[in-house]
């Protein structure tokens, strides 16, 4: 069940978001209800704090990877600005990891996408661990792998929306034709379903599917009761990825009898 990103294994495939929640305590109890040994951190939109308060660090365990992330970046230097600035607050072990985002449209929030492949390839070559967020766009998702990315993170559907995957058929393509580019490559790189899952069940289908993980927010955050959520969707992230290792059955269009019509447990037509 293991999940590798660069150079690091992660035992639970779910990664979860820090914002929205309706208090810190709040997103401490979905920490340890999702089991989630990653969480990404919007570095431009973390609140100041007073001397002594309670912070966002305070409550993410010390061996829980941080993936920062540039939210709110509109331009490649924006990003690449932010990405920079992850790094020097968290030291070098714990900033390595970048979440790519280049927004390209405020009201829609999906991404620019040659802007995220411009800033990839320049985080790429400052030694970043790059996981960019993008559009579920194959030939995107290619160009990402070709400059470097260590993951791509294609969106389900608009962020924050909870519709689910909006186009299950466009996606099983983006994740058919970066199996295939990876194989040709001969690289292994996990696609991680980024932004759209609304209820455990969405995550539970992206991972039958056959993504390598899913990285879920708002769907936590704002649920009415957020630590019973988050457990929901750590079980149906599992729960899916047997399911695919598993392999489903085929589909048909009329009836197949449940029970065996030969065997040791029919009777022969001479008793």
């Amino acid at each position: 069940m293991t999940l590798q990103i660069g150079n690091t294994v992660l035992r639970n495939r779910l990664i979860i978001g820090s914002g929205k929640y309706k208090s810190l305590d709040d997103a401490s109890k979905c920490i340890e209800e999702s089991q989630a040994e990653m969480i990404t951190v919007a570095i431009r939109r973390t609140p100041q704090s007073k001397a002594g308060e309670k912070t966002l660090w305070d409550i993410i365990p010390q061996d829980m990877h941080i993936l920062p992330n540039t939210a709110g970046c509109y331009t490649v230097d924006d990003c690449i600005r932010t990405a920079m600035l992850a790094r020097e607050l968290l030291g070098d072990q714990r900033g390595r990891f970048i979440k790519v985002e280049v927004i390209g449209d405020e009201k829609t929030l999906y991404p620019d996408v040659q802007g995220t492949i411009d800033a990839t390839a320049a985080l790429v070559k400052e030694g970043f661990i790059c996981m960019p967020y993008i559009s579920n766009d194959p030939i995107a998702c290619m160009r990402l792998i070709d400059v470097g990315a260590h993951a791509v993170m294609p969106l389900a559907s608009p962020i924050g929306s909870g519709l689910g995957i909006a186009n299950p058929y466009q996606m099983q393509t983006v994740i058919e034709v970066i199996r295939e580019h990876c194989i040709k490559q001969s690289r292994e790189l996990p696609i991680i379903i980024d932004a759209g899952v609304g209820v455990a069940s969405d995550a539970s289908i992206a991972m039958e599917m056959g993504v390598d993980g899913v990285l879920v927010n708002t769907a936590i955050a704002c649920a009415h009761d957020a630590p019973r959520m988050a457990r929901a969707i750590r079980l149906a992230t599992e729960g899916g990825r047997e399911a695919y290792l598993a392999g489903r059955i085929d589909k048909k269009l009329y009836a197949s009898a449940s029970s065996p019509v030969q065997g040791r447990f029919t009777s022969s037509p001479t008793q």
